[in-house]
């Protein structure tokens, strides 16, 4: 079975509603199973326990939010060697657009590779001039089908990857998928 764990922070509720969206798309792979945390509630099991992680923040001035940061650095920090290895990728919103929302999922993912974690990005468009590549990213909350297409892409990527590198399902493997796929442009 695979494992999925989505653990986020949200000051306002749209990373929150970001989050619901992941855990939609990880859900679309058959045989996962998903756990939906906010930062407040998870604990150091919840990590433990996941095959694959994204982990959700607002963007505070280009970065992660504080509290998702002292989780890392004091709820994880002991179990630094636990979770090495698994499969990790981040989502973020901002207030507008141009609000450092890829650089927050950038520096969600340097925490998360000094963690042991092999992070991805996505190389599909979720929709007609949207990318992946650093994460997941919305101006506000998530509002149209485009933004949802977003979040739910990267949820199924990680499920996918997940399942394949965890537990060897190539079946699910995005090249075997390539029909179902959005190509630039």
């Amino acid at each position: 079975m695979n494992r999925i764990l989505v653990l986020y922070d949200s000051k306002t509720g749209n990373v929150a509603t970001m989050a619901k969206l992941v855990a939609e798309g990880a859900a679309l792979v058959s045989e996962t199973e998903v756990r939906v945390r906010s930062v407040d509630e998870a604990t150091t099991e919840d990590v433990v326990w996941c095959d694959g992680l994204a982990v959700g923040s607002p963007t505070n001035m280009g970065l992660l939010s504080w509290k998702m940061k002292r989780f890392w650095d004091e709820t994880m920090g002991e179990h630094w060697m636990e979770i090495d290895g698994k499969i990790a990728c981040a989502f973020s919103s901002a207030g507008g657009w141009g609000g450092g929302m890829e650089l927050a999922c950038q520096a969600i993912l340097t925490v998360l590779m000094n963690f042991g974690f092999l992070v991805f990005g996505v190389t599909d468009y979720s929709a007609k001039l949207r990318t992946l590549h650093y994460g997941a990213v919305v101006a506000k909350e998530p509002r149209g089908e485009d933004d949802a297409a977003t979040c739910r892409l990267l949820g199924q990527r990680l499920a996918e990857w997940t399942a394949v590198f965890v537990h060897g399902r190539q079946d699910q493997h995005p090249k075997t998928k390539l029909a179902q796929r959005m190509p630039p442009g």
